[in-house]
């Protein structure tokens, strides 16, 4: 039995949209319900994968399947397509599943030709409006199926308009229609070299063909890898009936949305241009009028349109996007669509529709796309100034947010600018730990390398700070201070911008807006918090980073990294004096100078966090990060240090390692040097101790061993965290519960987590070293090759932004169900940074997870991603 691949509109429905793509499906239901759609059909989104099956050749089967269904609509509408006496004239527009405004192509007025277009003005009485439709379809046909430049048949026009002194495309005459076809003819000849094509059979095949080609044009791609929309989906074609809003003065064009996309309010919200065809109403080339003004103008077909938009919206209990023409006082609707908003409409919308008993509260929870909240909690670009901006390079979107401020290369210059009153963005070839306070003051962060996991991503995540990573199309000379991009040279000093949300980076400054929150988000997200089964917490360093997290609903914190507070100005030189000791004893004199420092840092934290849980990772990283690199750096410690300069230089070369993140790091610090493990200890429990006296409440410190995959290995940190905490609470007099738990990120511990779990209090997923090490992927350069493994579908997602559920995905599983074999009441969390990705916590939420950690800026995303993870679970069973 052959397959079907092309339906008439009747024959759909609402549900079929991963077959009739979403706007074939709308205008299936639109029909189905009585609304007036002009008759037509859909070929389907298999018909688009049968074309790139065929080698970009639409199959006969398909071909014949066309004129069946062309031959209901000609009877529908008691018109021939191709015929010289009364023509059938049609719109070619594509319709994938997802809505992709503005990616694809359209065709209007299809059918036309030297014949049929004296038959329409004859039909119509009108024979300007029928040269002017001509002229309209050679211009779109030439720009979509031909690809000749829009701007070849553009640059005709307005010549034409010029040379008779015409402010709109409506003053042109018949005469000068009929002079300008045959101009944009002569264009196509040249252009390609063929006369434009006469048989409206021809023209609608190559129209058909140049749609599914569309699917995969540059903008196409990109949109859906900015919106994570799978490149196998394919697009669908609709072929529908024309109806003409550029008749004259009683036929028009436009798009309404039944609320306000910006806010949300309540209330009609459009455009509409009389004696129109849909492209001039979005082209600019008049000014549009207010969809309130079409009360005035025709009362009765605005009353009609109200009502078809009411009851639109409370068919599909969303907003609509709805495009109509009006054709000699006649209503048609061309199109409806669930409609694009900004974050605080959403979160109007689904709020009052739920007010309004459009909506149950758990429909609301599940309308909102968990990552538009990003939108919320950071600056963005003012829409009318982005408008005048061209990018001048892309990377990665790291961070999201908008930054704006002026060039510096090194965190020491980024310092002094910030505290003189400059805003500055940092620009660095990567970021490494050294960089933390240059980080701090920056308004955002630019990396030419390093991927989404980059140390500059994650920091700045943290931070809240807009990042842009792995820009690589762009040269970074940190020495001769200067950005480059092709003959482009940005020095220090010069403005430049950042957009976190899409990685396009920006010569000079645009301004930017403070996000704000509307009650409604607090509404919506209580609701969520009544059915999420996750707990949220957030990976936090500091008491601020901590409040932060707290006023947008974290629960605790799952991952402190201590070493971030080596860095600060006092401390680096008690760390490196430590690092660079030769004798225990002398390292533990440093030692015991950190301590003091450490214990008030997390005093801090324990005060803030209120009696939550509090996960603090002991130290992570190779001893060689916290060295200097640069010579003068060098020759100034070796002074403070009472060094030989080339003594300080052999041991910094002795602890530089060729693979730093598989070597020396974690718990095999630990083992090597356990002062380092017992004075941190020593802190977070006297720390713990201090707060529950001074603030009265109970304080269960969760202390972290990272990268074990030896059981052996937690074994041996674990006896000396926990003979330093017993000393410390004999000293004290005062005993309180603590944890003592470990990091699974090797693969290694997920095979053996059931022997880990003999010994460990809690499990914490590090899926960033997880996926690094499973992969055999360095997380700071694999956005070299990353992109190009998405644009060629050899990864549909990047495995360090979504859990790769066909390989670390198995190996969490495989770790969870094991842990739990020893010890089914063992608390279980993950703090990589999939812990605020939606796709990923769905999954958390399927395992078995106790909690997910994140950013304090992704907290909201992730309470709202575990609340659809058990809605989406319940409506799947």
């Amino acid at each position: 039995m052959s397959s079907k691949y092309v339906y008439l509109f009747e024959e759909g429905n609402a549900s079929m949209k991963a077959l009739l793509g979403g706007k074939g499906a709308n205008l299936a239901e639109m029909t189905n319900i009585g609304l007036p759609v002009p008759p037509g059909l859909t070929i389907t989104t298999d018909a688009c994968r049968a074309y790139y099956d065929n080698n970009k050749s639409i199959t006969p089967e398909i071909i014949e399947q066309i004129k069946e269904s062309f031959r209901s609509i000609e009877e529908k509408t008691g018109k021939g397509f191709g015929d010289r006496e009364n023509p059938l004239l049609v719109s070619v527009r594509s319709g994938a599943m997802f809505s992709m405004p503005g990616m694809m192509d359209t065709i209007l007025n299809l059918g036309l030709n030297d014949q049929t277009v004296v038959a329409v003005g004859e039909k119509t009485g009108n024979m300007r409006f029928a040269y002017d439709s001509y002229r309209r379809f050679i211009q779109m046909f030439s720009d979509v199926v031909l690809e000749i430049p829009k701007y070849r048949f553009e640059n005709v026009l307005e010549k034409a308009k010029d040379k008779n002194g015409y402010e709109y495309d409506t003053q042109l005459t018949v005469a000068d229609l009929q002079e300008l076809v045959e101009q944009f003819k002569a264009i196509v000849k040249k252009e390609s070299g063929n006369d434009f094509p006469q048989d409206p059979n021809e023209q609608l095949l190559d129209s058909v063909n140049a749609v599914f080609r569309s699917w995969n044009n540059n903008r196409a791609i990109a949109y859906r890898n900015l919106y994570d929309i799978p490149h196998n989906l394919g697009t669908a074609v609709n072929v529908q009936s024309m109806v003409f809003g550029n008749m004259g003065d009683d036929s028009g064009t436009g798009v309404a949305f039944t609320r306000n996309p910006a806010t949300g309010e309540k209330k009609l919200y459009g455009e509409f241009l009389m004696n129109a065809q849909g492209e001039d109403v979005v082209a600019g080339i008049r000014t549009p009028r207010s969809i309130e003004e079409l009360k005035e103008i025709m009362p009765e077909v605005y009353q009609q349109f109200w009502d078809i938009t009411t009851n639109l919206e409370t068919h599909y209990k969303d907003m609509q996007d709805i495009e109509f023409t009006i054709e000699q006082g006649k209503l048609y609707m061309l199109q409806t669509r669930n409609g694009k908003r900004t974050i605080n409409a959403s979160l109007r919308v689904a709020v009052e529709m739920v007010e309004e008993g459009l909506l149950s509260k758990d429909e609301a929870v599940l309308r909102i796309d968990p990552r538009q909240l990003d939108q919320l909690l950071h600056p963005t670009f003012d829409e009318a100034t982005m408008k005048m901006a061209t990018p001048i390079a892309t990377g990665l979107p790291a961070s999201p947010g908008a930054a704006t401020g002026k060039i510096y290369f090194n965190a020491d210059d980024a310092v002094k600018a910030a505290s003189a009153g400059e805003k500055v963005v940092l620009v660095r070839k990567e970021t490494s730990p050294e960089d933390i306070e240059g980080m701090n003051v920056a308004q955002g962060i630019l990396t030419s390398r390093g991927g989404m996991t980059s140390h500059a991503a994650v920091v700045a995540r943290g931070m809240g700070k807009c990042c842009v990573a792995g820009c690589e199309m762009a040269k970074v000379d940190e020495e001769l201070k200067i950005f480059a991009v092709g003959d482009l040279r940005l020095q220090e000093g010069d403005y430049i911008s950042l957009d976190g949300s899409t990685g396009k980076v920006y010569k000079g400054s645009i301004k930017t807006v403070e996000p704000t929150l509307s009650g409604h988000f607090a509404t919506l997200m209580g609701w969520a918090d009544e059915k999420r089964r996750l707990g949220v917490r957030t990976n936090a360093d500091t008491p601020r980073d901590a409040k932060t997290a707290i006023s947008y609903g974290a629960e605790g914190i799952g991952l402190c990294r201590t070493e971030h507070m080596f860095f600060e100005e006092e401390r680096i030189p008690v760390v490196r004096e430590m690092i660079l000791s030769d004798t225990v004893s002398k390292r533990k004199k440093a030692l015991d100078k950190l301590m003091p420092m450490q214990k008030q840092d997390f005093k801090g934290l324990f005060t803030v966090m209120k009696g939550l849980p509090v996960t603090i990772r002991l130290l992570d990283p190779p001893l060689h990060e916290f060295l200097p690199t640069e010579e003068k750096d060098i020759v100034a410690l070796a002074n403070e240090m009472e060094m030989n300069v080339t003594e300080l230089k052999e041991v910094i070369h002795s602890l530089h390692e060729f693979n730093p993140m598989l070597g020396h790091r974690g718990c095999r610090l630990a083992v090597t040097y356990p002062e380092i493990a017992q004075m941190q200890a020593r802190a977070i429990i006297e720390a713990a101790l201090e707060v529950e006296q001074e603030e009265n409440t109970t304080i269960i410190p969760e202390i972290m061993i990272p990268l074990v995959g030896i059981k052996a290995e937690l074994d041996y940190v674990k006896k000396i965290v926990v003979e330093t905490v017993e000393e410390v609470m004999e000293e004290k007099g005062v005993k309180i519960d603590y944890l003592v738990g470990t990091m699974i990120e090797i693969p290694r511990a997920t095979v053996i987590a059931d022997q880990i779990a003999e010994n460990a209090d809690f499990f914490s997923f590090g899926t960033n070293d997880l996926t690094q090490m499973t992969f055999g992927f360095s997380r700071d350069d694999a956005g070299k090759f990353i992109t190009e493994y998405r644009d060629k579908e050899v990864l549909v997602d990047d495995p360090f932004q979504s859990i790769d559920l066909e390989g670390v995905g198995k190996l969490v599983e495989m770790a969870v169900k094991l842990g739990k074999s020893v010890k089914p009441d063992l608390k279980m969390g993950i703090c990589g940074e999939h812990g605020g990705d939606p796709k990923s916590i769905d999954f958390f939420n399927k395992v078995g997870l106790n909690y997910v950690s994140c950013s304090p800026f992704r907290v909201p995303i992730a309470r709202l991603s575990a609340a659809q993870a058990v809605l989406k679970e319940k409506n799947e069973n």
